[in-house]
């Protein structure tokens, strides 16, 4: 099935495209091999909905700013198992003032920047918006979704990643995976760092499967997507 599926793909996005969508999926995402489904938070424009679809892997998006948003819907046109939800996750449910970043949005996040500005110095917030936030769990329960279907979770929220992981604390069991961008400096004020990140889904059993540093500034720090996997 998946064979067939990955040939289609080829066809659609045309080969050079195909190989370069394999060469990042037999990097750093290896772990898609042996997933269902996947629940990826800070969306964005749905990237990675090309890596994903290569695989007829079952996607849930969430991605909080309206016209991001509404981009995310378009881009998902052609992919009939991957669905967007317009949320703001965090570890409470209250009001927050959400700051755009200029960047398309990818930087946005809930908290002040901070040695963020320092590694990408063209970066700028534009603006903030007042968004009510849910927790993970809350989020599940609310939109009825269907756990034992996803195996897999995402999390590239601009520094709120363990604030989102402990408003869903009790859904972790279900996921065999969690990938998570995260830094080992203070990129924004306030954010989860890697130590502390590790440290928590240790606790939950999950332990580091794979590391990719894809960016890097002496004296700053070191930017990460992590691979954990429960019970490895």
């Amino acid at each position: 099935m998946r064979s067939a599926v990955a040939s289609g793909i080829r066809t659609l996005v045309g080969k050079d495209r195909y190989f370069r969508l394999r060469t990042w999926f037999d990097s750093e995402n290896s772990y898609l091999r042996q997933t269902k489904g996947l629940i990826h938070i800070g969306a964005n424009a749905g990237q990675e909905r090309e890596l994903y679809g290569l695989f007829d892997l079952e996607v849930v998006w969430i991605e909080p700013i309206p016209a991001i948003f509404e981009q995310l819907r378009s881009n998902l046109a052609g992919f009939p198992r991957q669905r967007a939800y317009r949320y703001l996750l965090a570890d409470d449910s209250r009001e927050y003032e959400l700051h755009v970043a200029d960047n398309d949005g990818a930087s946005s996040s809930i908290l002040d920047l901070s040695k963020h500005q320092a590694m990408w110095p063209d970066i700028r917030y534009t603006g903030t918006i007042p968004l009510k936030s849910i927790t993970l769990e809350s989020f599940i329960q609310q939109e009825q979704i269907p756990l034992h279907r996803f195996d897999a979770l995402v999390l590239d929220t601009q520094g709120s990643e363990l604030r989102i992981l402990k408003g869903g604390v009790r859904a972790l069991p279900n996921f065999r995976f969690i990938k998570v961008e995260v830094p080992d400096f203070e990129a924004y004020e306030g954010c989860c760092l890697v130590g502390e990140l590790c440290s928590f889904l240790s606790l939950h059993g999950f332990r580091e499967r794979s590391r990719h540093a894809f960016r890097h500034v002496p004296s700053i720090g070191t930017y990460f997507d992590i691979v954990f996997e429960r019970g490895a």
